[in-house]
């Protein structure tokens, strides 16, 4: 069993590139896998491994960087590996916005716990928004929520301008951090009544029960598992290998589907040559598959 963790944590992060050094070998000979960003704002990641070397991973985190919480964390369990890789990435900002920010302006008092969150996206007045990329919202999301249809999270302020100042908004994103920036510049344009779902997500399943939720579909991960069902558990959905977004069951049964190949949603769009080489590719997993060993491009829980 895998111990997936989920975090992020804004502070003041000096020596990039040491930090960064240091973390990639502590973490390799702890056989961790997933990825960490760090910036000069703090970090921002998703790693897995055994519970033990998870546990000694977070420890160090916080010894490392000097903090004893972090902001805000998630955890769950997978039967399999879920990351291919592991990746420590230096990047200007842990979430891409244009807008820096530090631990000052964090907008703690409006984060809503699941239950707090349910009472407020019942109230027809709420504005909800759901921060995250157009495939996510479409694998799940809160009932009557709203998707800016942003593919590029840099763009995302554009579409926040147009909001009325006045309405409550409510946001949620599949961990948090996403909507913890875009509540400080809603903060510094004026809007008064902001509010969060605090933990995101993976923090509502993991706490609302399904006869309470208002959450319809499952929630996508950047991971191999794909989406994940109330309680954390493995959900339905899985990775068109043509396009490389999620499809759910009944994408499956589509003529437009081929394992490897293609999809619903990539299918018009791939070239002769694309499926071609997508065949030939998929024709080297079966053998892989046949022969016990694995194969590159083979999902490591099939």
């Amino acid at each position: 069993m895998f111990k997936v963790f989920g975090f992020y944590k804004f502070l003041k992060v000096k020596s990039l590139k040491k930090n960064k050094d240091f973390l990639q070998k502590f973490l390799k000979s702890n056989n961790i896998r997933g990825t960490i960003i760090i910036a000069k704002e703090g970090l921002n990641g998703t790693i897995s491994g055994s519970i033990k070397d998870i546990d000694k991973t977070t420890k160090k985190l916080k010894s490392l960087f000097l903090f004893k919480q972090f902001d805000n964390s998630n955890e769950s369990k997978s039967k399999f590996q879920p990351f291919h890789k592991l990746k420590v990435k230096i990047k200007k900002e842990i979430v891409p916005m244009n807008l820096i920010i530090n631990a000052k302006d964090r907008n703690v008092q409006t984060h809503l716990e699941p239950k707090d969150w349910n009472k407020l996206i019942k109230n027809k007045a709420t504005h909800i928004i759901d921060t995250r990329k157009p495939f996510e919202y479409k694998v799940g999301t809160f009932k009557k929520s709203v998707n800016p249809n942003v593919t590029n999270f840099r763009d995302f302020p554009k579409y926040l301008n147009k909001l009325n100042k006045n309405k409550p908004v409510a946001m949620f994103c599949t961990g948090g951090i996403r909507c913890e920036k875009t509540s400080v510049h809603l903060k510094k344009k004026g809007f008064k009544n902001i509010y969060q779902l605090n933990g995101g997500i993976l923090n509502y399943l993991k706490k609302i029960k399904k006869n309470e939720s208002l959450w319809k579909g499952e929630c996508f991960v950047f991971d191999n598992r794909i989406s994940l069902k109330h309680g954390l558990k493995l959900g339905s959905h899985s990775m068109c290998s043509g396009c490389r977004m999620p499809i759910a069951p009944k994408d499956k049964r589509s003529k437009k589907f081929e394992e490897g190949v293609s999809c619903p949603n990539c299918y018009d769009n791939l070239t002769k040559t694309q499926k071609s080489r997508f065949r030939m590719r998929q024709s080297q997993v079966y053998k892989a598959k046949q022969s016990g060993k694995k194969y590159i491009f083979q999902k490591e829980f099939k």
